[in-house]
Protein backbone atom coordinates (compact mmCIF):
# COMPACT_ATOMS: atom_id res chain seq x y z
CA UNK A 1 0.00 0.00 0.00
CA UNK A 2 1.02 3.04 -0.61
CA UNK A 3 0.16 6.89 -0.54
CA UNK A 4 -0.29 9.10 -3.44
CA UNK A 5 -1.63 12.17 -2.58
CA UNK A 6 -3.00 13.96 0.35
CA UNK A 7 -5.53 16.78 0.07
CA UNK A 8 -6.76 19.32 2.38
CA UNK A 9 -9.25 21.86 2.85
CA UNK A 10 -9.48 24.38 5.82
CA UNK A 11 -8.00 21.86 7.78
CA UNK A 12 -6.33 23.24 11.27
CA UNK A 13 -3.74 25.88 9.95
CA UNK A 14 -4.13 24.39 5.78
CA UNK A 15 -6.41 26.58 4.38
CA UNK A 16 -5.87 24.49 0.81
CA UNK A 17 -2.97 21.86 0.35
CA UNK A 18 -2.71 19.12 -2.51
CA UNK A 19 0.68 17.42 -1.60
CA UNK A 20 1.34 14.44 -4.42
CA UNK A 21 4.17 11.73 -2.10
CA UNK A 22 6.91 9.67 -2.95
CA UNK A 23 6.61 6.00 -2.37
CA UNK A 24 10.01 5.97 -1.32
CA UNK A 25 10.76 8.77 1.52
CA UNK A 26 9.48 12.32 2.10
CA UNK A 27 11.13 14.55 4.61
CA UNK A 28 9.12 17.18 5.76
CA UNK A 29 10.36 20.20 7.38
CA UNK A 30 9.73 24.01 8.65
CA UNK A 31 9.30 25.90 11.32
CA UNK A 32 7.15 25.07 14.67
CA UNK A 33 3.69 25.44 13.86
CA UNK A 34 3.65 25.03 10.46
CA UNK A 35 1.90 21.48 10.68
CA UNK A 36 4.81 18.86 9.93
CA UNK A 37 3.36 16.58 12.82
CA UNK A 38 -0.66 17.72 11.17
CA UNK A 39 0.62 16.12 7.94
CA UNK A 40 1.99 12.68 9.49
CA UNK A 41 -1.23 12.41 12.08
CA UNK A 42 -4.10 13.39 9.49
CA UNK A 43 -2.42 11.02 7.08
CA UNK A 44 -2.56 8.13 9.45
CA UNK A 45 -5.70 8.63 11.35
CA UNK A 46 -7.04 8.22 7.64
CA UNK A 47 -5.04 5.15 6.50
CA UNK A 48 -4.24 3.05 10.02
CA UNK A 49 -8.31 2.23 10.08
CA UNK A 50 -7.80 0.05 7.00
CA UNK A 51 -4.60 -1.66 8.08
CA UNK A 52 -5.53 -4.77 9.58
CA UNK A 53 -8.28 -5.40 6.71
CA UNK A 54 -11.71 -6.92 7.25
CA UNK A 55 -13.67 -3.96 7.25
CA UNK A 56 -16.04 -4.86 3.71
CA UNK A 57 -18.81 -5.63 6.31
CA UNK A 58 -19.07 -2.84 8.20
CA UNK A 59 -22.55 -0.65 7.75
CA UNK A 60 -22.13 3.20 6.72
CA UNK A 61 -22.92 4.29 10.29
CA UNK A 62 -20.55 1.84 11.87
CA UNK A 63 -17.29 2.93 8.88
CA UNK A 64 -18.10 6.41 9.85
CA UNK A 65 -17.78 5.87 14.29
CA UNK A 66 -14.21 4.20 13.31
CA UNK A 67 -13.09 6.85 11.62
CA UNK A 68 -14.49 9.46 13.76
CA UNK A 69 -12.92 7.69 16.90
CA UNK A 70 -9.58 7.18 15.27
CA UNK A 71 -9.36 11.18 14.48
CA UNK A 72 -10.09 11.60 17.90
CA UNK A 73 -7.78 9.33 19.52
CA UNK A 74 -5.01 11.07 17.37
CA UNK A 75 -5.88 14.48 17.49
CA UNK A 76 -7.47 14.31 20.84
CA UNK A 77 -9.31 17.59 20.84
CA UNK A 78 -11.06 19.39 23.05
CA UNK A 79 -14.34 17.50 24.27
CA UNK A 80 -13.05 15.30 21.82
CA UNK A 81 -15.49 17.87 19.59
CA UNK A 82 -13.85 16.91 16.09
CA UNK A 83 -15.34 20.13 14.89
CA UNK A 84 -11.96 21.47 16.63
CA UNK A 85 -9.96 20.39 14.04
CA UNK A 86 -11.81 23.04 11.44
CA UNK A 87 -9.68 25.93 10.38
CA UNK A 88 -10.55 28.74 12.71
CA UNK A 89 -10.54 31.47 9.72
CA UNK A 90 -13.90 33.73 8.96
CA UNK A 91 -16.11 31.92 7.01
CA UNK A 92 -14.12 28.39 7.34
CA UNK A 93 -16.78 26.11 8.84
CA UNK A 94 -16.35 22.96 7.07
CA UNK A 95 -12.93 20.86 6.24
CA UNK A 96 -12.71 18.05 3.98
CA UNK A 97 -9.69 15.94 3.49
CA UNK A 98 -8.62 12.78 1.60
CA UNK A 99 -5.87 10.53 0.62
CA UNK A 100 -5.84 8.87 -2.75
CA UNK A 101 -3.72 5.31 -2.74
CA UNK A 102 -2.36 3.13 -5.41
CA UNK A 103 -4.90 1.78 -7.47
CA UNK A 104 -7.48 4.35 -7.66
CA UNK A 105 -8.25 3.72 -3.75
CA UNK A 106 -9.43 6.91 -2.06
CA UNK A 107 -10.57 7.87 1.73
CA UNK A 108 -11.83 11.09 2.39
CA UNK A 109 -13.82 12.24 5.37
CA UNK A 110 -15.21 15.60 5.93
CA UNK A 111 -16.96 17.39 8.70
CA UNK A 112 -18.17 21.08 10.24
CA UNK A 113 -17.10 23.23 12.80
CA UNK A 114 -20.20 22.49 15.03
CA UNK A 115 -19.86 18.24 14.80
CA UNK A 116 -18.64 16.70 17.44
CA UNK A 117 -18.99 12.50 16.82
CA UNK A 118 -20.15 12.87 13.32
CA UNK A 119 -18.27 12.65 9.85
CA UNK A 120 -19.15 12.18 6.17
CA UNK A 121 -16.65 9.48 5.58
CA UNK A 122 -16.23 7.66 1.65
CA UNK A 123 -13.75 5.00 0.46
CA UNK A 124 -13.50 4.27 -3.01
CA UNK A 125 -11.96 1.13 -3.57
CA UNK A 126 -11.62 -1.62 -7.15
CA UNK A 127 -10.72 -4.04 -5.07
CA UNK A 128 -10.89 -5.55 -1.60
CA UNK A 129 -8.16 -3.61 0.75
CA UNK A 130 -5.19 -5.92 1.50
CA UNK A 131 -3.54 -6.10 4.86
CA UNK A 132 -0.82 -4.10 5.41
CA UNK A 133 0.90 -2.46 8.13
CA UNK A 134 0.77 1.17 9.51
CA UNK A 135 3.05 2.37 12.10
CA UNK A 136 3.17 6.23 13.73
CA UNK A 137 6.79 6.41 16.16
CA UNK A 138 6.39 9.59 18.30
CA UNK A 139 8.64 11.51 19.36
CA UNK A 140 8.67 9.42 22.93
CA UNK A 141 9.33 6.44 22.80
CA UNK A 142 7.05 3.37 24.08
CA UNK A 143 9.30 0.22 24.55
CA UNK A 144 10.32 0.24 28.13
CA UNK A 145 6.38 0.79 29.19
CA UNK A 146 4.87 -1.94 27.16
CA UNK A 147 3.98 -4.39 30.15
CA UNK A 148 1.30 -1.96 31.44
CA UNK A 149 0.17 0.40 29.21
CA UNK A 150 -1.71 -0.72 26.76
CA UNK A 151 -3.73 -2.77 29.30
CA UNK A 152 -4.10 0.67 31.40
CA UNK A 153 -4.92 2.32 28.20
CA UNK A 154 -7.96 0.26 27.17
CA UNK A 155 -9.50 0.29 31.00
CA UNK A 156 -8.99 4.32 31.78
CA UNK A 157 -8.92 7.42 30.49
CA UNK A 158 -5.04 8.51 29.67
CA UNK A 159 -4.27 11.44 27.69
CA UNK A 160 -1.75 9.68 25.73
CA UNK A 161 -2.64 10.20 21.92
CA UNK A 162 -3.71 7.31 20.38
CA UNK A 163 -0.28 6.76 18.07
CA UNK A 164 1.36 5.42 21.37
CA UNK A 165 -1.57 2.80 21.82
CA UNK A 166 -1.62 1.42 18.73
CA UNK A 167 2.66 1.21 18.86
CA UNK A 168 2.40 -0.38 22.31
CA UNK A 169 -0.14 -2.91 20.34
CA UNK A 170 2.35 -3.76 18.03
CA UNK A 171 5.49 -3.98 20.14
CA UNK A 172 3.11 -6.48 21.95
CA UNK A 173 3.18 -8.94 19.48
CA UNK A 174 5.21 -11.93 20.00
CA UNK A 175 7.68 -12.72 17.49
CA UNK A 176 7.16 -13.66 13.88
CA UNK A 177 7.91 -17.34 12.19
CA UNK A 178 10.35 -17.98 9.69
CA UNK A 179 13.41 -16.18 8.41
CA UNK A 180 14.11 -13.30 7.94
CA UNK A 181 14.44 -11.61 3.95
CA UNK A 182 17.50 -10.16 3.06
CA UNK A 183 17.01 -6.67 2.97
CA UNK A 184 15.25 -6.83 6.87
CA UNK A 185 18.48 -8.97 7.91
CA UNK A 186 20.59 -5.45 6.71
CA UNK A 187 18.66 -3.13 8.65
CA UNK A 188 18.58 -5.49 12.01
CA UNK A 189 22.83 -5.67 11.01
CA UNK A 190 23.11 -1.97 11.07
CA UNK A 191 21.32 -1.40 14.18
CA UNK A 192 22.87 -3.89 15.97
CA UNK A 193 26.19 -2.66 15.19
CA UNK A 194 24.71 0.85 16.57
CA UNK A 195 23.65 -0.37 19.65
CA UNK A 196 26.42 -3.54 19.93
CA UNK A 197 23.74 -5.69 21.50
CA UNK A 198 20.40 -7.54 20.93
CA UNK A 199 16.90 -7.08 21.82
CA UNK A 200 15.34 -10.11 24.40
CA UNK A 201 11.65 -9.74 25.22
CA UNK A 202 10.75 -11.96 28.54
CA UNK A 203 6.89 -11.74 30.00
CA UNK A 204 6.37 -8.26 27.62
CA UNK A 205 9.44 -6.81 29.28
CA UNK A 206 12.36 -5.51 26.79
CA UNK A 207 16.20 -6.12 27.97
CA UNK A 208 18.92 -5.11 25.97
CA UNK A 209 21.78 -8.23 26.04
CA UNK A 210 24.89 -7.46 25.48
CA UNK A 211 27.17 -10.48 24.90
CA UNK A 212 29.84 -10.99 28.09
CA UNK A 213 27.52 -8.61 29.92
CA UNK A 214 24.00 -9.59 30.59
CA UNK A 215 20.76 -8.16 30.28
CA UNK A 216 19.63 -4.27 30.38
CA UNK A 217 16.50 -3.13 31.59
CA UNK A 218 14.95 -0.64 28.87
CA UNK A 219 14.68 1.88 31.25
CA UNK A 220 18.17 1.89 31.92
CA UNK A 221 19.21 2.94 28.13
CA UNK A 222 19.07 6.40 26.74
CA UNK A 223 16.13 7.32 24.87
CA UNK A 224 17.50 7.32 21.60
CA UNK A 225 18.41 3.53 21.90
CA UNK A 226 14.76 2.92 23.07
CA UNK A 227 13.66 3.91 19.53
CA UNK A 228 16.13 1.68 17.95
CA UNK A 229 14.88 -0.77 20.01
CA UNK A 230 11.71 -0.28 19.17
CA UNK A 231 12.89 -0.68 15.45
CA UNK A 232 14.45 -3.81 15.65
CA UNK A 233 11.81 -5.50 17.68
CA UNK A 234 9.06 -4.51 14.49
CA UNK A 235 11.35 -5.81 12.27
CA UNK A 236 11.66 -9.39 14.28
CA UNK A 237 8.36 -9.57 14.72
CA UNK A 238 7.03 -8.70 11.11
CA UNK A 239 5.10 -5.38 11.84
CA UNK A 240 7.82 -3.53 9.70
CA UNK A 241 7.98 -5.04 6.35
CA UNK A 242 7.82 -4.59 2.78
CA UNK A 243 4.04 -3.67 3.03
CA UNK A 244 4.74 -0.58 5.76
CA UNK A 245 4.00 2.89 5.40
CA UNK A 246 6.18 4.41 8.42
CA UNK A 247 5.71 7.63 9.94
CA UNK A 248 8.42 9.00 11.99
CA UNK A 249 7.94 12.05 13.81
CA UNK A 250 11.39 13.59 14.70
CA UNK A 251 13.68 11.09 15.08
CA UNK A 252 16.45 13.18 16.04
CA UNK A 253 14.75 13.57 19.73
CA UNK A 254 17.05 13.11 22.26
CA UNK A 255 19.73 11.32 19.61
CA UNK A 256 23.19 11.68 20.00
CA UNK A 257 24.63 13.53 16.41
CA UNK A 258 26.65 10.33 16.10
CA UNK A 259 23.58 8.19 15.19
CA UNK A 260 21.82 10.73 13.23
CA UNK A 261 24.20 8.79 10.35
CA UNK A 262 22.99 5.24 10.67
CA UNK A 263 19.67 6.12 11.17
CA UNK A 264 19.38 7.38 7.76
CA UNK A 265 20.83 4.58 6.22
CA UNK A 266 18.41 2.15 7.94
CA UNK A 267 15.27 3.92 6.51
CA UNK A 268 16.92 4.12 3.31
CA UNK A 269 17.30 0.40 3.44
CA UNK A 270 13.79 -0.13 4.49
CA UNK A 271 12.63 2.17 1.66
CA UNK A 272 14.36 -0.29 -0.64
CA UNK A 273 12.74 -2.90 0.88
CA UNK A 274 9.59 -1.83 -0.15
CA UNK A 275 8.77 0.48 2.96
CA UNK A 276 7.14 4.02 2.30
CA UNK A 277 9.29 6.57 4.54
CA UNK A 278 7.66 9.80 6.33
CA UNK A 279 9.94 11.78 8.51
CA UNK A 280 8.99 15.20 10.62
CA UNK A 281 12.02 17.17 11.05
CA UNK A 282 14.16 20.04 12.41
CA UNK A 283 17.21 18.27 11.94
CA UNK A 284 20.40 19.76 10.00
CA UNK A 285 21.85 16.57 10.18
CA UNK A 286 19.19 14.37 8.99
CA UNK A 287 17.97 16.36 6.16
CA UNK A 288 21.74 16.69 5.03
CA UNK A 289 22.27 13.24 5.02
CA UNK A 290 19.14 12.71 3.02
CA UNK A 291 20.35 15.39 0.73
CA UNK A 292 23.31 13.60 0.42
CA UNK A 293 21.28 10.15 -0.62
CA UNK A 294 19.01 11.77 -3.54
CA UNK A 295 22.46 14.01 -4.96
CA UNK A 296 25.33 11.16 -5.01
CA UNK A 297 23.81 8.16 -7.64
CA UNK A 298 26.74 5.99 -5.44
CA UNK A 299 24.92 6.44 -2.25
CA UNK A 300 21.56 5.55 -3.95
CA UNK A 301 22.05 3.03 -6.11
CA UNK A 302 18.55 1.85 -6.23
CA UNK A 303 17.55 5.42 -7.56
CA UNK A 304 14.80 5.70 -4.47
CA UNK A 305 13.18 9.37 -5.00
CA UNK A 306 13.18 11.29 -2.01
CA UNK A 307 11.00 14.11 -1.46
CA UNK A 308 11.81 17.24 0.43
CA UNK A 309 8.83 19.05 1.63
CA UNK A 310 9.10 22.50 3.57
CA UNK A 311 6.16 24.22 5.17
CA UNK A 312 6.28 28.13 5.90
CA UNK A 313 3.63 30.96 6.53
CA UNK A 314 2.92 33.51 4.58
CA UNK A 315 4.59 36.64 6.36
CA UNK A 316 1.23 38.83 5.74
CA UNK A 317 -1.73 36.21 5.50
CA UNK A 318 0.32 33.39 7.97
CA UNK A 319 -1.21 30.84 5.54
CA UNK A 320 1.17 27.70 5.37
CA UNK A 321 2.50 27.19 2.58
CA UNK A 322 4.52 24.40 1.30
CA UNK A 323 7.09 23.36 -1.68
CA UNK A 324 8.22 20.01 -2.84
CA UNK A 325 11.70 19.39 -4.12
CA UNK A 326 13.82 16.29 -5.39
CA UNK A 327 17.30 18.16 -3.00
CA UNK A 328 16.73 19.89 0.08
CA UNK A 329 19.25 22.26 -1.67
CA UNK A 330 16.83 23.66 -3.82
CA UNK A 331 14.19 24.08 -1.13
CA UNK A 332 13.76 28.54 -1.55
CA UNK A 333 12.28 27.97 2.19
CA UNK A 334 14.96 26.10 4.59
CA UNK A 335 14.23 27.07 8.24
CA UNK A 336 17.10 24.49 9.07
CA UNK A 337 19.88 26.05 6.28
CA UNK A 338 18.25 29.53 7.12
CA UNK A 339 19.24 29.03 10.36
CA UNK A 340 22.89 27.16 9.92
CA UNK A 341 23.90 30.28 8.06
CA UNK A 342 22.73 32.41 10.55
CA UNK A 343 24.81 31.13 13.00
CA UNK A 344 27.95 31.04 10.92
CA UNK A 345 27.07 34.61 9.85
CA UNK A 346 26.67 35.25 13.68
CA UNK A 347 29.95 33.41 14.16
CA UNK A 348 31.81 35.64 11.50
CA UNK A 349 30.76 38.59 12.76
CA UNK A 350 32.09 38.09 15.77
CA UNK A 351 35.44 36.82 14.79
CA UNK A 352 36.22 39.79 12.00
CA UNK A 353 33.97 42.10 14.40
CA UNK A 354 31.55 42.74 11.41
Amino acid sequence: MKIKKLTLNNFMAFEKAEINWSDNINIICGENSTGKTTLLKVMYSLIKPLSSGGKDNLTKEMEEQVYVKKIQGVFRPDEMKIGRLVSRKQGSNRTDFSIDLEKKQKISVGFGNRQENHADVSIERDEKIKKYDVIYIPTKEMISTVEHFVSLYDEYHIDFEEMYYDLAKLLDRPLSKGPNITEQNQVLSNLEDIMKGQIVQKNKKFYFKIKGEGEFEMGLLSDGYRKLSMIIYMILSGSLNKNTILFWDEPETNMNPKMIRPIVQVMVVLAQMGVQIFVSTHDYFIQQEFNMVASYPELNPQKLDIKFISLFRDEKTMDVHYEMKNSASDLEHNAIMQEFDAMYDREQGIIYGE
